[in-house]
C-alpha cells in the first residue's frame, strides 16, 4: 500500500510541476520574442497584468508540487525504495534551486512589473527589467525539467 501511495504521490508532483515547466518554457518559446516586439511600456504593462494573475493563481502548482515531491521522497524512504527515494532527492534539489531563481531574481521583477501595470507608471529601467527577468529562463527550464524528469524516475523505481 505504501508504495501505491509513493506513486500516486509521485504523479501528483509530475503533474503540477508540470504546469510550472510549461510555463517557463512557453515564457521562453514564445513570450521572451513577442516582448522583443513591443515598446517598453507595453512589456511592462502586459508582463505587469501576467504577473498580477500568475503570482496569485500559480502557486498552488509550484508549493503543491514541492510539497509533493518532498512527500515521493519520504515516502520512498520510509518504503524502502531507494532508487526512487534519489530521484525523488534529485528532484527536490531541483525544485529549490528552482525557488532560489524565483525568489531572489523573478519575484522581484513580478513585483515591479505588477506596480507599474496597476499603476500605469512605467520604470526607466522597464526595458531591463524583462531581460534580467528573461535571463534566467533557461536555468529555470533546466532545472523544472530536471525535476519533472526525477519525479518520473521516481514513479517507475516504486
Amino acid at each position: 500500500m505504501l508504495v501505491v501511495t509513493g506513486q500516486i504521490v509521485a504523479a501528483s508532483a509530475v503533474l503540477a510541476n508540470a504546469v510550472i515547466y510549461g510555463t517557463d518554457v512557453c515564457g521562453a518559446v514564445i513570450m521572451r520574442s513577442v516582448y522583443r516586439k513591443l515598446d517598453d511600456a507595453t512589456v511592462t504593462i502586459s508582463a505587469g497584468w501576467g504577473h498580477y494573475y500568475g503570482d496569485r493563481r500559480m502557486p498552488i502548482f509550484g508549493a503543491g508540487g514541492v510539497v509533493a515531491a518532498v512527500l515521493t521522497l519520504v515516502i520512498a524512504l520510509w518504503a524502502g525504495q531507494f532508487g526512487a527515494a534519489v530521484a525523488a532527492g534529485v528532484a527536490v534539489a531541483a525544485l529549490a534551486t528552482w525557488l532560489a531563481f524565483y525568489v531572489r531574481v523573478a519575484k522581484p521583477i513580478n513585483t515591479q512589473q505588477t506596480t507599474a501595470a496597476r499603476t500605469g507608471i512605467i520604470p526607466a529601467n522597464a526595458r531591463a527589467l524583462q531581460d534580467r527577468w528573461d535571463s534566467i529562463l533557461k536555468y529555470r527550464i533546466a532545472l523544472q525539467f530536471i525535476a519533472v524528469a526525477g519525479l518520473c524516475a521516481a514513479l517507475i523505481l516504486f
